[in-house]
């Protein structure tokens, strides 16, 4: 853990997954496991606990024995929705936390460093959101949030309609941690079918 001050994590699985075909783009196999069971696999012990925000039944997540939380907001608005969710389940349920971490449930190479140098780069930083970056690539949705930002977003997402997760965090200092993209990208996500297969060839590679 990165220190004494929980840091809890929340996976975004709530997506309609359009380019997947549809139904539960994280459950689908990579290496033999979920990609969803490889990111909580994955981030277990970096965070002092994990949410999982999904629409739907949440039965169909109980293996993972994971709290499931819905969209803050009707109508599949995208990932702020579910990082919304994410805070007011930490404010009510950890109200120790201040810190979150948000993961999307299709990216089965997280580091295993992702929470440790985000939090030292919000830290030497002094900002209330440090994001992951590799290869040039910017990736908003792997990130650290203050607590302190629910408001704000809620009324980003609530009053303004606001959907674009990096629009929204450039109103604010943020904080970035640089991983290599070499010999593959950590931060893969498998969107397409074509996608899932690479991912399967590149767990070979995770695994060596």
């Amino acid at each position: 853990m990165p220190d004494t001050n929980p840091i809890i994590g929340v996976l975004l699985a709530g997506g309609l997954a359009q380019r997947m075909g549809g139904g539960d783009k994280p459950l689908r196999s990579v290496g033999g496991q979920s990609m969803l069971a490889r990111v909580a696999a994955r981030l277990t012990p970096q965070c002092d606990g994990l949410i999982l925000n999904a629409n739907g039944d949440p039965a169909r997540f109980a293996d993972l024995r994971l709290p499931v939380i819905a969209d803050a907001v009707a109508g599949f608005p995208g990932p702020l929705a579910g990082i919304l969710a994410g805070l007011d389940w930490v404010a009510s349920h950890r109200p120790d936390a201040r810190w979150m971490l948000s993961a999307a449930a299709d990216c089965p190479f997280l580091p295993r460093d992702l929470v440790r140098r985000l939090d030292e780069a919000r830290r030497a930083q002094d900002a209330p959101l440090a994001v992951a970056t590799s290869g040039g690539q910017t990736h908003h949705v792997i990130a650290l949030w203050s607590l302190a930002l629910r408001a704000p977003l809620r009324d980003a997402v609530v009053n303004e309609g606001c959907r674009a997760v990096g629009r929204w965090m450039a109103r604010f200092p943020v904080a970035t941690a640089a991983w290599p993209a070499t010999p593959f990208d950590p931060f893969f996500n498998a969107n397409t079918p074509d996608d899932l297969a690479e991912a399967n060839r590149l767990a070979s590679l995770d695994e060596a």
